[in-house]
This record gives structure tokens, sequence and C-alpha cells, in this order.
């Protein structure tokens, strides 16, 4: 516990103390959004904010991260460093495409193969790495089966598994820079998924395998620290959105977008909890579906069902105001996280 709370700590005060400095850097050197043309009129008073301030999310997160295991005297475990490898691993490929955008002035970065291949890289480098590595009790970060509270099903063969990681890693991280499109609101809804997975690996960690073998244990590798990378991030996120609430004075960019989305992919396959993510983080679901919806729908019938796609710009259009979209979508994802740790929790609760 000590652990999670030096770094949750050490990252928050980190990401509160630069982030002045990283905006004024990024006002001199013209690093500012690039609105869409077609998003919603109200969004160009926007344009020119500062973005790619993940950046701070990420140097907040590994700051506080290996800062705690300096002050307690311990050693990053496998998972967690995997884990932190996607999560800048993805960060990286964010960071192209935001530079790329600023650097072209246009509201597209990097092109599509490129995004996908970066994305592919890091993904695959993570699945891997996650079925290797086996401790002294046989367990590895992760293993190759499917996940909902905990493992369930046959293994899957090694490149199935990877190809299933992928799918996730990659929809996930697209889906929190779909949601990343007003003023706080990505950064709200991942600081309660964080939340989720700190008390999930507290939990596991109580119920290890290693010291309380029973047939109900998690053969969870290193659930402490994962708990604590969990806590590391959250920490740079509290302290990104005290600058990213509205009205914003920066933007996450994809460098914050990509790694996020990438870091809940990674806590959930080495937590085994891969399909309890969809709950988790049920908001980036809800929002990523209502763009294939509105692009089905347009192909197949030539009519929209919303006004505009990403879910949160129909609501705009609708006349809501920007805070009202942003507070409702967070009770929202704070009702999902609920069901969510409510669902871990099932199988202990008395019969």
């Amino acid at each position: 516990m000590t652990g999670i709370l030096v770094a949750a700590g050490l990252s928050l005060l980190v990401s509160l103390l630069i982030m002045p400095l990283v905006i004024r850097v990024l006002f001199r050197f013209k690093f500012g959004q690039e609105v869409r043309d077609d998003g919603p009129e109200g969004h160009k008073t926007k344009q020119g904010t500062p973005t790619m301030g993940g950046i701070v999310i990420i140097v907040g997160a590994i700051i506080g991260y290996f800062a705690s295991h300096l002050v307690l005297m311990t050693r990053p475990t496998v998972s967690g460093l995997l884990v932190m490898f996607l999560f800048v691993g993805m960060g990286a490929v964010g960071f192209l495409d935001d530079f790329i955008k600023i650097y072209k002035r246009r509201s597209l970065g990097l092109r599509s193969g490129a995004k996908m291949l970066g994305q592919t890289v890091v993904g695959v480098g993570f699945a891997v790495g996650v079925t290797q590595f086996p401790n002294g009790y046989g367990y590895t970060p992760a293993s190759p089966q499917l996940s909902f509270l905990r493992d369930f099903g046959p293994p899957l063969l090694l490149v199935v598994f990877v190809a299933w990681a992928l799918f996730l890693i990659v929809g996930f991280s697209n889906a929190v820079n779909l949601t990343d499109g007003l003023d706080g609101l990505a950064t709200g809804a991942m600081i309660l998924s964080l939340v989720a997975y700190v008390i999930i690996g507290n939990w596991q960690l109580r119920q290890s395998c290693v010291a309380y073998l029973a047939p109900s244990c998690y053969p969870v590798r290193d659930p402490l620290d994962l708990a604590v990378v969990a806590a590391a991030c959250l920490g740079g996120c509290i302290g990104f959105l005290w600058y990213n609430a509205p009205p914003a004075k920066i933007f996450m960019g994809d460098t914050g977008s990509l790694a996020l989305g990438g870091l809940i992919v990674g806590l959930a396959i080495t937590t085994r909890t891969q399909l309890l993510l969809l709950v988790i983080g049920g908001l980036f679901v809800l929002v990523t579906m209502s763009v294939m919806v509105q692009i089905s729908s347009f192909r197949l019938t030539g009519k929209r069902i919303f006004r505009m796609a990403p879910l949160q710009h129909h609501f705009e259009l609708k006349g809501w105001a920007e805070t009202t979209i942003v507070i409702r979508f967070w009770i929202i994802q704070g009702l999902l996280v609920g069901v969510g740790i409510g669902l871990f929790y099932l199988e202990w609760m008395p019969r």
C-alpha cells in the first residue's frame, strides 16, 4: 500500500509542478491544437491551445513508478515494466502523430498505415512479452487465455493471443482518442478506470495464490506492482486534469490518449480481466460504438443516427453546454466502473 501512495503522490506532484512550464514552452514554440474544419463551431475558439500534454502524464507516471521502488528499495517487476513499456511506447506513437499535425499545420498527423504500424510493433512486443518470464511459481505476466474476472477456457495459440491483445490495444487506444474531444472528458473517465485497477491489483495481492493457496486465489504474477503502475498513472492524470478542466489550458493530444488507451489494456491483460475492461472502460466503448453506428448507418442507408459522431459532439449540437456533457459522461463512467468493481467482487460475496 505504501508503494501505491508514494507512486500516486509523486506522480501528482511532478505533473502539477512541471505543467505550467510545459504550457509556456508549447505556447512559445506554437505547438497548438489544429481544429477540424468539420467540427462543432464552438471548437474553433480552441485553435492554438497547447497540445501534447500527455507528455506530462507519461513523465509523471515514470517518475512516480520508479521513485516508489527507489524509496521502498524494491525492484520493478516484469509485469510492471511491460505495462510501462506499452504505456510509453503507445505514447511515442502518439507523439509522432501530434508532432506531424503541428509541423504541417493540419488536423491529421501520421498516415493511418504508419500509425497502425507503430501501434502493431509496440503491441506485439507487449503481447509476446507477457507470455514469457515465469517467476518461481511458474506464473507469467499473463496467460494465453481469455479472461473476465479471471482466466477461462483453453489456452490460445500464441499467434491468436497476440492478435487478440493487439485488437484490444489498438481498439482502446483509438477509443480514448475518440473520447478526448471535450475539455477534461477523457482524463476524468480514465481516472475512474485507473482507480478500479488500483483496487483490483490490491485485492488480487491479498488473495494471491502465492500467499493464499485456495481454489479462488488469483495466479497473477505481480498484482501489487500493477496497482503501483495504475496509481502512478492515476496521479499523473489528476495533475493533468487540473489544467485540462474546462476551459482547458492544454490538451493531452494523441500522445496522452494512445498511451492511456494502451495502459488500461495492459492492466486488463496482466490482471487477467480482459473482458471486464469493456465495463470498466465502458464510456470509451460507448463513444467508439457511436462512431461505428454512425458510419454503418450512413453507408447502408445514407442517413445519420447522430447529428455528429463521436457521441459527445451529438449532444453539443443539441445545445448541451460542454461542462454539462463532461460531467454527465463522467457520471456514466463512474456508474460503469462501479458495476465493473461490483462484478469483480461478486464471486466473493456470501451466497
